[in-house]
């Protein structure tokens, strides 16, 4: 096992009212969301789009989630979602990731998110592009 130490990947998000329930607090669902959209945005900040990485007949999805709320978010809240790939592997990655209120230390969710590569056709494990795994071990 690889660890790397990385360095974190942040994304502005705004909570809008379809994040929200009845009650104005962010769908605890909605925070997978947002840490979905920092991965993503996280690997084409190393160049890897969402089609650079499904090519070659691999696709890479989510293996597992571990999530902890501490706080909830609130409609019109401005928060940080970041993104730290802290394990590689030669088929999968495992990042860590945070929301917190913009420009504030508090966390209000925390995560680790297993990435797994695998076959388009049979969805067993399958190497990462071999690009892909020089660009996230470089650490920078």
């Amino acid at each position: 096992m690889k660890e790397i130490q990385s360095g974190e990947f942040s994304l502005p998000v705004r909570v809008y009212i379809e994040d929200t329930d009845a009650g104005g607090i962010v769908y605890y669902v909605n925070y997978l969301k947002f840490m979905e959209r920092a991965r993503t945005e996280f690997m084409r900040s190393k160049g890897f789009d969402k089609a650079a990485v499904g090519g070659d007949g691999q696709l890479m999805v989510v293996h597992s989630a571990n999530v902890n709320y501490r706080r909830p978010a609130r409609l019109d809240d401005e928060l940080e979602v970041s993104a730290k790939v802290i394990q590689l592997r030669r088929s999968y990655l495992v990042f860590a990731q945070q929301v917190r209120l913009k420009g504030s230390n508090e966390v209000l969710c925390e995560g680790e998110v297993k990435v797994a590569c695998v076959d388009a056709d049979n969805m067993k494990p399958k190497a990462m592009p071999q690009a892909i795994q020089d660009a996230l071990s470089q650490g920078e």
